[in-house]
């Protein structure tokens, strides 16, 4: 009897929670029903009020739980007016960013519904926009001048009617962006699949506005972009990045995996252009940024970083002499230069390279071969990278301290100091290197300058120039031993390179001098002096410089030069000349 009685309390207290439950059901949804109407007209006014009557927002249902406190919107779009834009331009309010965005649904899930209708305090758990279309529109628009006027803050403007308003995640998942770039001439659009952004905790109130520790009222805005793939204009290269994320909160971006890859072999890519031209194939393991100014980045379009790490890294650049030279100057791509013509406002304390491999190579059609010069582990600092007009006002140098190993051997030293400011490339160089075999130079001497060194030492080599857009001057030290060289053919007959027995007896004879210092006499210096074509780069105009300086030291060139075959006959005439010289001189000695 007993247990039957509490039985019975208890379907009767069931009874009365179910009851109330089916009560503040129907309730939540008659109260839903009448409320959405009301939301969708608060939220499309609560839009254009609060963006100065800049964006619309349009949707075409609402979906309001009371309970659960979610909401959805579906069929979403919000979109600037042209017009208001421009009124806002002509007062200096105008924003540097429009947004387009249409997405299927934007979903905000556990809403404070009674703290906000009470409380005038908007608590939300997450809105979430999955899979949106996103055009962000970039214009410079002129600064804010100030005035008497004191213009409202965000907070000033819905404090009437909230306190505050706090999204702890807001997520756009796996976005469609287009970055569109109407402050250059050409108007530029750079297209972005799978981007994923979270913003964390975004806080609206009478103190937030005053936190410097938050970014636009948050605590921190991540992205990341995920396997991007695609073909360059020209349809010659395939970019593909693995991860590119950020935060502003750390204030870094990194580039994961980011490779440049040629679509064709080396000679088939240079053969699809009717003059010479570069071939580059790049694999960047990591690209970092640290200390990024992500609000100037943002406002301005402007780059400033107090790092800029790169590394590890490979860089193979490939160029055909088969073809003519092309019209342009290569001189106007001085690294220097080239920072100055950027359209972003530029400042990278320091750029940090770590194990960067570097290969040049070139083709030689008298010798049918390619010749390589490798630099292994490049690593070192370049410091003050700028185009900032102030900044350069304060430093218009930029200097690069690095150190390689040429040909993957031996250690070299080089700095090289840029005028960031003078038009004609003023650039000064030096660098120093011992105990070199100089045999390993011949994967480029012997394709390319038809000479093989047989021997050779080198105990140390230090230089120092000066250079700009088109010429280079400097002195070179260089002491070395036991040097012996070999010519080679032109292979014109198509039998490959051979040696020239008795010319290259000859040369080695009367005109290699073997070792500096030469036994007895003080060690010879040379003067180096080089002109650069305009089909050859800043680099190209370094290193043939220091070659120039090693011709002179050592008597012949045994680096490339302009037209192998030429130079050939060229030692051959200075050998008649010697000898003629030496016979004159032994007639002379009887008489």
């Amino acid at each position: 009897m007993a247990v039957s009685k509490k039985k019975r309390i208890w379907i009767w207290v069931g009874g009365i929670f179910g009851t109330i439950i089916i009560i503040l059901g129907i309730a939540a949804l008659i109260i839903s029903a009448k409320w959405k109407p009301l939301l969708s007209e608060k939220i499309k006014e609560g839009v254009y009020n609060a963006s100065h009557h800049l964006y619309k927002i349009d949707f075409k249902a609402v979906n309001l739980n009371l309970v659960t406190g979610s909401l959805a919107l579906h069929d979403v779009t919000l979109m600037p007016d042209s017009a208001v834009y421009d009124s806002l331009k002509v007062k200096h309010l105008a924003p540097a960013n429009l947004f387009e965005i249409k997405l299927k649904k934007l979903q905000i899930s556990s809403v404070g519904i009674i703290t906000a209708y009470f409380k005038k305090r908007v608590e939300v758990g997450a809105i979430i926009l999955d899979n949106p279309s996103i055009n962000v529109i970039f214009s410079k628009v002129p600064k804010k001048i100030d005035t008497v006027k004191v213009e409202k803050t965000l907070y000033q403007q819905i404090s009437q009617s909230l306190k505050s308003i706090h999204v702890k995640t807001l997520k756009i998942v796996d976005a469609d962006f287009d970055y569109i770039n109407k402050s250059t001439a050409n108007r530029t659009v750079n297209s972005i699949k799978h981007l994923d952004i979270t913003v964390r905790d975004f806080l609206l109130d009478s103190l937030s506005q005053y936190d410097t520790t938050r970014f636009f009222y948050t605590k921190d805005v991540s992205f990341q972009i995920a396997g991007y793939s695609s073909l360059t204009k020209d349809k010659m290269y395939r970019m593909k990045v693995d991860t590119i994320s950020g935060s502003a909160s750390s204030k870094h971006i990194i580039i994961k995996e980011l490779k440049l890859i040629p679509l064709y072999p080396e000679l088939t890519f240079a053969r699809k252009y009717k003059t010479q031209k570069d071939r580059y194939d790049l694999s960047f393991s990591k690209i970092e940024f640290n200390g990024v100014d992500f609000l100037g980045l943002s406002t301005d379009q402007t780059i400033h970083a107090k790092a800029l790490k790169i590394g590890p890294a490979k860089v193979a650049v490939f160029m055909s002499r088969e073809s003519p030279a092309p019209k342009i100057d290569k001189g106007m791509n001085y690294p220097h230069l080239a920072l100055k013509r950027l359209d972003i406002e530029t400042i990278i304390d320091t750029l940090k390279l770590s194990n960067v491999d570097l290969k040049y190579s070139e083709y030689n059609p008298a010798s049918k071969k390619i010749g390589t010069i490798d630099f292994k582990d490049l690593s070192g600092h370049i410091y003050n990278v700028t185009n900032d007009s102030l900044r350069l006002t304060k430093n218009h140098h930029a200097v690069a301290e690095l150190n390689t190993k040429l040909m993957g051997l031996s250690k070299m030293n080089l700095k090289i100091d840029f005028n960031l400011t003078d038009k004609n490339g003023a650039f000064t160089y030096s660098g120093s290197m011992n105990n070199f075999d100089m045999k390993n130079l011949n994967p480029l001497s012997k394709a390319l300058g038809l000479v093989e060194i047989e021997s050779g030492q080198i105990q140390h080599i230090d230089f120092k120039a000066n250079g700009n857009q088109r010429t280079a001057t400097g002195s070179m030290n260089m002491l070395y031993s036991n040097l012996k060289i070999k010519l080679l053919s032109d292979n014109i007959d198509g039998e490959g390179t051979k040696k020239k027995g008795f010319l290259s007896f000859l040369a080695n004879t009367l005109l290699v001098k073997n070792d500096n210092p030469t036994k007895g006499d003080p060690p010879r210096t040379a003067t180096m002096s080089n002109t650069r074509i305009n089909s050859a780069s800043f680099f190209n105009l370094m290193w043939k410089t220091v070659f120039v300086g090693i011709k002179d030291i050592v008597g012949v060139s045994i680096v490339p030069n302009k037209s192998p075959v030429k130079q050939q006959k060229v030692i051959a005439n200075k050998i008649k000349e010697q000898k003629r010289t030496d016979k004159e001189r032994a007639k002379k000695d009887k008489n």
